[in-house]
């Protein structure tokens, strides 16, 4: 059963782009529900001139790299493609970013022979991953990655940055981006955790709808906009291994509970595509199910848009989860799953199984025409139709300096403050500052995965605009008083040169050591253990030793665990992947310019074996260690879900309901004081949590289920409200089916709670 949100952020869907700071916005998506429509005559028409090979073309995606020759366009091979293969999409690039001239070259050239050298004159669907920006284009902007929005807990910043990226990837010419990400970050060795909001589900819904709505709202044929593509569906965010595109075990209750609602958000968000999990759940490979593809995405959700693979996971079927004997089988049982095109991504077997299955009748052309119908309708919705051609006036739309003003406030609302004892931060001006520690001077760690490259490894592709740590610090107290190492190269070991800090640090007022991991994506990103590297516990010890503050600042993908070095520590900092302006941030909340507002989107765990979620059941509460002894804390995470410190204090008042007792129809108001009881102005994030007490499948201990930001002057109070429905009281019972059950619940926001009774 599809969940009804209730329609109660209609005014955020018109906030403005700049609407970047202290925006306070409900929390929950909605939107008209996807309705089918009349069939587009336009499309109907061209799909009646079409041959079998000109539809199984236009299902066929191929990657920039196979029509490439010693890093220049080879036009025969492209040729070949477009005309003989009929490939009616396109994406990547050749490894390294592209100016905003030579994406409009080679697009054009593309454009050129789909438009003017075949016989139906179809235009190519360019798809790029401009996955927390435009990431391969050059001068693009880009924005902390998800799990960095996730912790400013605000939708409208989520916003703005999806509108930026949707204008800057359409002034490069490009129309469908990969992304947004839906996962649920519950699985912290996972390579790709940075991608995900966090690890509560009301996060991916909400900010999600939002960035859906960012790509979206302004028309797809508008040079402001982009098709999105909420991916990666369903279940790819939490295999048992931790190492990426490995099975999932996941049961149906938690599947329908809390991995399935963020793409019901998207779908009432109109995202026009939907990429498929390359993994398995429970043994079925997802791009292999009409269970998930057809019978729960389309049936139950609704979605009428365009499912694509991820890369080269259709013969994945029979390489790798080998539940097809041969190529051809995995083409057939993908194709009649669901899935409407395919990556892939670098060759044309794709293309020629298919075409084969469909003249052998294990494919019917029903199939055939309804996957080819969603390409062809996105084409025509993009106004590829009506001008295949990079849109020269969107040029005007790339590089604007507000874009930056953006990315700055999205990296000073995501940035963490986890722990600062004797008011350590913020700095005080004057002194030198021992900096070291590998991502000091690192562009790539402070950026993460598809930063202008794959890996965003690569220094030299990052504008020059792009500053390091380093570069930041001495911007700010001049560069004679920065004492630093630091180079580029993340594994350099003088980057942690104990013998440098021991020669240095009587010389500092402060050490400031950014540690954490280097950049990577996907499965070069795996990993065996969340502890941080020895080499960076023992430089943080080191620094402990000469009896100096030391600060903290990860800059990191995934909460790495640091346990052994934390109680040493003066002040620490998680800066997750703040990206083009993260340096900058970072200082303006070192030395107290801007007040740091960022809360945990996850539970940062204190052992590396002891990964215990926010929303645990009361049975994960018990610890046992002793026979028959039933202590609490087995929730014990280094810092809880939703920490973070500010250098202001805030307070909760007692929590105001109108009533104690509820029906199934009744809204519940519900109406917190929060009062800034310090001396400087500050933004807080205001999380709802509700509890079911008893339940007959065994409740969490308590679910996120709205949240807010507000800004507050030193001494003001403000009352935040929000509104639940028996939707945000309901669960997915034995039965797999949706459910609010009467009984005794509680919400609780910051140290406040109070009960009630639903009837």
């Amino acid at each position: 059963m599809i969940s009804k949100y209730t329609k109660n952020i209609a005014a955020l869907l018109a906030i403005s782009l700049f609407c970047l700071i202290g925006c306070e916005t409900p929390s929950s998506p909605t939107s008209e529900t996807a309705s089918s429509s009349a069939k587009d005559e336009r499309v109907v028409e061209l799909l009646k001139k079409m041959s079998v090979e000109d539809k199984v073309g236009q299902m066929t995606q191929i990657t920039l790299s196979m029509l490439m020759k010693d890093n220049q366009l080879n036009i025969e091979e492209l040729k070949n493609a477009i005309i003989n293969k009929k490939v009616g999409s396109i994406l990547n690039v050749n490894g390294v970013p592209l100016s905003l001239e030579e994406w409009h070259d080679l697009l054009t050239t593309i454009q050129d022979i789909a438009t003017k050298e075949t016989e139906l004159q179809i235009p190519i669907l360019y798809g790029i991953d401009a996955i927390h920006g435009t990431t391969y284009t050059k001068g693009s902007t880009l924005f902390p990655h998800n799990i960095g929005m996730g912790a400013t807990r605000n939708p409208a910043l989520v916003k703005a940055s999806a509108k930026i990226t949707a204008a800057e990837t359409r002034a490069s010419g490009i129309r469908w981006n990969f992304d947004p990400a839906l996962g649920i970050a519950r699985q912290p060795l996972w390579a790709r955790y940075e991608e995900m909001y966090g690890e509560a589900t009301v996060l991916s819904s909400v900010l999600g709808f939002e960035a859906i709505r960012g790509y979206e709202e302004d028309g797809l044929d508008q040079i402001s906009a982009v098709a999105s593509c909420m991916k990666h569906y369903l279940g790819y965010s939490v295999p048992l291994s931790g190492k990426d595109r490995t099975p999932a075990y996941i049961p149906d209750t938690q599947l329908r509970e809390i991995f399935l609602p963020p793409f019901e958000a998207a779908t009432l968000a109109g995202s026009s595509t939907v990429m498929i999990n390359s993994g398995e759940i429970n043994g079925i490979p997802v791009h292999g199910s009409k269970y998930y593809l057809t019978d729960i995405l389309r049936g139950e959700l609704g979605f009428e848009g365009l499912a694509v693979s991820d890369w080269e996971d259709i013969i994945r079927l029979h390489s790798r989860h080998r539940i097809a004997a041969t190529p051809k089988e995995a083409v057939k049982i993908a194709v009649n799953a669901g899935v409407d095109m395919s990556m892939v991504p670098v060759d044309y077997s794709f293309f020629d199984l298919l075409v084969e299955l469909v003249n052998d009748g294990e494919v019917p052309m029903s199939r055939i025409d309804e996957a080819v119908y969603r390409i062809v309708k996105l084409k025509f919705d993009l106004g590829l139709f009506e001008n295949a051609y990079p849109e020269e006036e969107a040029i005007a739309l790339f590089g604007k300096d507000a874009y930056k003003e953006v990315a700055l406030n999205a990296a000073l609302e995501s940035i963490t403050l986890l722990k600062n004892d004797d008011k350590t931060l913020p700095l005080k001006e004057g002194g030198k500052v021992l900096l070291m520690g590998p991502a000091a001077n690192s562009k790539g760690a402070l950026h993460g995965s598809w930063s202008y490259t794959w890996q965003g490894s690569d220094e030299n592709q990052f504008p020059e605009s792009t500053i390091t740590i380093k570069q930041a610090l001495e911007n700010r107290i001049g560069a004679a008083n920065v004492i630093s190492n630091s180079t580029n190269d993340f594994e350099d070991p003088s980057n942690t040169d104990i013998a440098f800090l021991k020669q240095n640090a009587a010389k500092a007022r402060v050490i400031i050591l950014a540690i954490g991991e280097k950049s990577y994506a996907e499965s070069p990103g795996g990993i065996h253990d969340l502890n941080l590297n020895d080499n960076q516990i023992m430089l943080a010890k080191a620094a402990y030793s000469t009896g100096k503050p030391v600060v903290l600042l990860l800059a990191q993908g995934r909460p790495r665990v640091i346990s052994k070095i934390v109680d040493g520590a003066d002040a620490i900092v998680n800066l997750y992947r703040p990206a083009s302006q993260g340096a900058e941030a970072t200082m303006q909340i070192l030395y107290g310019d801007v007040n740091p507002s960022g809360v945990l989107p996850f539970s940062y765990p204190r052992y590396s074996g002891d990964v215990v979620l926010y929303d645990r059941k009361h049975t994960e509460e018990v610890t046992e260690f002793i026979p028959d002894s039933y202590g609490g804390g087995g929730y014990n995470p280094q810092w809880k879900f939703g920490h973070g410190l500010s250098y202001t204090t805030f307070t909760f008042g007692e929590i105001q309901l109108d009533k104690k007792s509820y029906t199934k129809s009744d809204e519940i108001k519900v109406t917190v004081e929060v009062s800034n009881t310090g001396d400087r102005a500050g933004k807080v994030a205001v999380d709802l949590f509700v509890s079911d007490l008893y339940a007959s499948v065994t409740p969490s201990y308590k679910k996120l289920k709205k949240f807010t930001k507000i800004s507050l002057e030193a001494g003001e109070s403000k009352n935040v409200s929000f509104t639940l429905t028996a939707d945000d009281l309901s669960f997915i019972n034995a039965a797999s089916e949706k459910t609010v059950e009467a009984g005794e619940f509680s919400v609780s926001v910051g140290d406040k709670k109070s009960n009630f009774e639903l009837k």
